[in-house]
């Protein structure tokens, strides 16, 4: 659990190294407490909905769309943004890449599969310039 909530203890500290464990384990923590979030936001009645939506494409493939996201999951995605950006920084500093590559991931598909590439590749073994190893340490 501690690993989880890590990154809100270090909420904007963009500096130094973030492991793996760190990184996917915060997204494990923010993608359960939205998923919450938008189950609450449904059953209070505070903008979500639980409706669920089928089409169906030219080739006879159905595909389904939930939209529960309403005020306290706005809330908790807001509040989880800086720690988001700034896990992700320090995960790229790990693999010795400046944070401004977060940027590559603007790039539709190929730039988050290259980030989900820099995000799940070990990082730099010993110190690098962002600082000691995390794993070391």
């Amino acid at each position: 659990m501690e690993w989880m909530i890590l990154p809100l203890k270090r909420y904007a500290d963009f500096a130094g190294r973030s492991r793996r464990k760190e990184f996917w384990l915060f997204w494990l923590f923010e993608i359960i407490l939205l998923a919450i979030c938008m189950q609450l936001d449904a059953r209070l009645g505070l903008g979500g909905s639980i409706d669920s939506y089928r089409a169906t494409s030219p080739f006879g493939a159905s595909f389904g769309y939930q939209n529960s996201g309403g005020v306290l999951t706005a809330i908790a995605a807001l509040a989880l943004i800086i720690p988001s950006l700034a896990v992700g920084v320090r995960r790229l500093h790990d693999n010795d890449k400046s944070g401004w590559w977060l940027l590559i991931g603007l790039i539709p598909f190929f730039g988050a599969l290259y980030l989900l590439f820099l995000y799940v590749q070990p990082g730099t073994r010993g110190p690098n310039r962002f600082g000691p190893d995390p794993v070391a340490g």
